[in-house]
């Protein structure tokens, strides 16, 4: 089996890259959402859990997110936790893709110098208007370490602004897609 295009989606908090996640599927695209993955790894799986218990005092993911959020260190602690098992979820997954095409939703894409590991990059950004109605985080602290849209957008293969229809962003993944080959 030969190794599918591998595209990541990244983007500020409320962009919409899970919306844009779901337009490629919609257009054939296998997907996956780094976000899940975590979700499943603090769920399930018992080293990682048995860190969080000993480091936190529990598994539970909104009150991690307060600690982590308000401490830095506590923060680089945790990335360093997860995203490696997150980028091996995602490679193991690359190889068991039957698609011809692998997207993979990544927030922290450039933060984590994880491009380099993608064929293609889309940066989905969205008017911070759009944003802070989409998600009471956006604009926040949690913003705070992300690198600036435009900067993401000067990185990227595809950019996509979407403060338009769910109609819009499955023509421009379908664009996307088609241009890929």
């Amino acid at each position: 089996m030969t190794r599918p295009v591998t595209v990541a989606i990244t983007g500020g908090i409320g962009a919409g890259k899970s919306e844009a996640l779901a337009a490629f599927a919609r257009h054939g695209a296998a997907t996956l959402s780094a976000d899940d993955v975590v979700h499943r790894l603090i769920a399930g799986d018992a080293e990682v859990r048995a860190a969080l218990e000993e480091r936190f005092g529990t598994t539970d993911r909104s009150r991690i997110g307060e600690i982590v959020f308000a401490d830095r260190a506590q923060l680089a602690w945790l990335e360093g936790l997860l995203h490696p098992r997150v980028r091996d979820a995602y490679e193991d997954w690359f190889a068991g893709v039957g698609s011809r095409v692998a997207v993979v939703e990544i927030p922290l894409l450039f933060e984590t110098g994880s491009e380099s590991r993608f064929d293609k990059v889309v940066v989905v950004t969205a008017p911070g208007g759009v944003r802070r109605a989409r998600s009471p985080a956006a604009g926040g602290a949690r913003e705070e370490r992300l690198l600036p849209d435009e900067e993401k957008a000067a990185r990227a293969d595809f950019v996509y602004e979407n403060a338009g229809s769910l109609e819009d962003l499955d023509r421009f993944a379908a664009s996307v897609l088609e241009a890929i080959g």
